[in-house]
Protein backbone atom coordinates (compact mmCIF):
# COMPACT_ATOMS: atom_id res chain seq x y z
CA UNK A 1 0.00 0.00 0.00
CA UNK A 2 1.34 3.56 -0.45
CA UNK A 3 2.92 5.69 1.92
CA UNK A 4 0.22 7.39 4.16
CA UNK A 5 -0.45 10.85 3.27
CA UNK A 6 0.89 13.89 5.44
CA UNK A 7 -1.58 14.92 8.75
CA UNK A 8 -1.99 17.84 10.77
CA UNK A 9 -2.32 16.88 14.76
CA UNK A 10 -4.73 18.59 16.92
CA UNK A 11 -4.24 18.61 20.34
CA UNK A 12 -6.93 20.72 22.30
CA UNK A 13 -8.57 19.56 25.29
CA UNK A 14 -11.50 21.06 24.34
CA UNK A 15 -13.88 18.74 22.30
CA UNK A 16 -15.64 21.67 20.45
CA UNK A 17 -12.25 23.21 19.38
CA UNK A 18 -11.22 19.84 18.44
CA UNK A 19 -14.19 19.40 15.87
CA UNK A 20 -13.76 22.44 14.79
CA UNK A 21 -10.55 22.89 13.57
CA UNK A 22 -10.48 19.37 12.62
CA UNK A 23 -13.50 20.35 10.39
CA UNK A 24 -11.42 23.44 9.05
CA UNK A 25 -8.58 21.58 8.12
CA UNK A 26 -10.82 19.16 6.28
CA UNK A 27 -12.46 21.80 4.66
CA UNK A 28 -9.54 23.02 3.05
CA UNK A 29 -8.26 19.47 2.09
CA UNK A 30 -6.03 18.66 5.05
CA UNK A 31 -6.10 15.68 7.09
CA UNK A 32 -6.35 16.27 10.82
CA UNK A 33 -6.19 14.08 13.66
CA UNK A 34 -7.61 14.99 16.98
CA UNK A 35 -6.90 14.20 20.56
CA UNK A 36 -7.92 15.50 23.96
CA UNK A 37 -4.67 15.92 25.65
CA UNK A 38 -0.84 15.44 25.44
CA UNK A 39 -0.83 12.28 26.54
CA UNK A 40 -3.32 10.68 23.96
CA UNK A 41 -1.10 12.36 21.35
CA UNK A 42 1.67 10.67 22.79
CA UNK A 43 0.66 7.55 23.23
CA UNK A 44 -0.13 7.66 19.61
CA UNK A 45 2.96 8.75 17.94
CA UNK A 46 4.36 5.17 16.98
CA UNK A 47 1.77 5.37 14.48
CA UNK A 48 3.67 8.03 12.55
CA UNK A 49 4.62 11.66 13.06
CA UNK A 50 2.38 14.90 11.61
CA UNK A 51 3.84 17.09 9.23
CA UNK A 52 2.37 19.88 11.62
CA UNK A 53 1.44 19.86 15.31
CA UNK A 54 -1.29 22.75 16.52
CA UNK A 55 -1.50 22.65 20.18
CA UNK A 56 -3.31 24.17 22.90
CA UNK A 57 -0.68 26.18 25.65
CA UNK A 58 -3.34 25.85 28.53
CA UNK A 59 -4.32 22.42 29.45
CA UNK A 60 -4.60 20.37 32.27
CA UNK A 61 -1.60 17.74 33.38
CA UNK A 62 0.65 18.77 30.32
CA UNK A 63 0.15 22.30 28.42
CA UNK A 64 1.69 22.74 24.84
CA UNK A 65 5.09 23.73 26.06
CA UNK A 66 5.79 21.21 28.23
CA UNK A 67 4.66 18.67 25.29
CA UNK A 68 7.02 20.65 22.75
CA UNK A 69 9.76 20.21 25.03
CA UNK A 70 9.28 16.23 25.98
CA UNK A 71 9.03 15.83 22.04
CA UNK A 72 12.23 18.12 21.79
CA UNK A 73 13.92 16.33 24.84
CA UNK A 74 13.09 13.42 22.43
CA UNK A 75 14.43 13.85 19.94
CA UNK A 76 11.42 14.59 17.55
CA UNK A 77 11.33 17.62 16.06
CA UNK A 78 7.31 18.60 14.77
CA UNK A 79 6.97 22.21 13.73
CA UNK A 80 4.29 23.69 16.15
CA UNK A 81 2.04 25.89 16.11
CA UNK A 82 0.72 27.06 20.04
CA UNK A 83 -2.57 28.41 19.93
CA UNK A 84 -4.29 29.81 23.06
CA UNK A 85 -7.44 31.96 24.51
CA UNK A 86 -5.40 34.00 26.85
CA UNK A 87 -2.40 36.70 25.69
CA UNK A 88 0.19 34.26 26.87
CA UNK A 89 0.60 32.65 23.26
CA UNK A 90 2.32 35.91 22.47
CA UNK A 91 5.01 35.85 24.95
CA UNK A 92 5.89 31.71 23.12
CA UNK A 93 7.89 33.74 20.51
CA UNK A 94 10.80 31.89 19.71
CA UNK A 95 12.21 28.91 19.99
CA UNK A 96 15.71 27.48 20.30
CA UNK A 97 15.28 24.58 18.38
CA UNK A 98 13.27 26.08 15.39
CA UNK A 99 10.02 23.82 15.80
CA UNK A 100 7.82 26.61 17.34
CA UNK A 101 6.21 28.19 14.36
CA UNK A 102 3.36 30.59 15.33
CA UNK A 103 1.80 31.48 18.83
CA UNK A 104 -1.98 31.93 17.46
CA UNK A 105 -4.53 33.72 19.83
CA UNK A 106 -8.36 31.89 19.87
CA UNK A 107 -10.69 32.90 18.24
CA UNK A 108 -8.16 31.54 15.24
CA UNK A 109 -8.27 33.71 12.05
CA UNK A 110 -8.57 31.54 9.44
CA UNK A 111 -5.71 33.14 6.93
CA UNK A 112 -3.34 33.54 10.02
CA UNK A 113 -3.91 29.81 10.88
CA UNK A 114 -3.09 28.97 6.97
CA UNK A 115 -0.31 31.23 6.61
CA UNK A 116 1.25 29.24 10.06
CA UNK A 117 0.31 25.90 8.45
CA UNK A 118 1.76 26.89 5.41
CA UNK A 119 4.88 27.53 7.10
CA UNK A 120 5.25 24.60 9.35
CA UNK A 121 4.32 22.25 6.14
CA UNK A 122 7.27 24.38 4.36
CA UNK A 123 9.55 23.76 7.37
CA UNK A 124 8.95 19.98 7.95
CA UNK A 125 9.68 19.41 4.02
CA UNK A 126 12.87 21.13 4.63
CA UNK A 127 14.32 18.64 7.55
CA UNK A 128 17.83 17.92 7.22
Amino acid sequence: MAEASPWIAIVDDDPAVLKALSRLLRSHAFRARAYGSGAEFLAALPAGLPVCLIVDLQMPEMNGLELQQHLISNGIKIPTILISAHGDATLCTRSDDGTLVASLRKPLQEETLFSAIDRAIGSSGNAS
